[in-house]
């Protein structure tokens, strides 16, 4: 319920328009732009995971780890995937939009990249609290999905092999 208010608000409010980008191809690289922002999390928990590993107490590099060092290798572990899937919907994506909604790239990138630290720290504190930070990244992925197979199937079928 959260999700469709903040790109809403953000659509809205934020003072910025997306660039004029008549072909498929500028729109592509807008997006792997817009991307490289919301490798943020995802690398700062690479860094603090490494960091956490480095600092543990245990003597056995291969041994069992430790509940800190283990949050953060799941995260990352997590992240990466998620990242993976937002990427390639958002390519998609970028391709389907008119240009008036291309404005949604950069707000669908600022809320991955914030969903994210949100799980991020929820699963620091307990399994419990990670299922808003985890429905805010995984839902907007999943309307995306959603919408990407609707332009496929129904929108333009004549251009799904194009």
């Amino acid at each position: 319920l959260l999700c469709p208010c903040l790109i809403y608000g953000a659509y809205i409010f934020l003072p910025f328009d997306a660039p004029l980008l008549p072909t498929i191809s500028a729109r592509l690289v807008y997006t792997l732009r817009c991307a490289t922002f919301a490798t943020f999390p995802v690398v700062l928990g690479m860094i603090v995971s490494g960091i956490s590993r480095l600092c543990s107490s245990a003597l056995e590099p291969f041994g069992e780890l430790h509940r800190e060092v283990e949050i953060h290798r799941t995260y990352v572990s997590q992240s990466v995937h998620l990242f993976i899937l937002y990427f390639f919907n958002m390519a998609v994506l970028a391709t389907y939009l008119p240009q008036e909604l291309l404005k949604l790239i950069p707000v669908l990138t600022g809320l991955f990249a914030i969903s994210r630290l949100i799980f991020w720290m929820s699963y620091a504190i307990g399994r419990s609290f990670r299922a808003f930070g985890f429905s805010m990244t995984f839902l907007p992925l999943l309307a995306m999905l959603l919408w990407n197979l609707y332009g496929m199937f129904v929108l333009e079928p004549e251009n799904l092999l194009a």
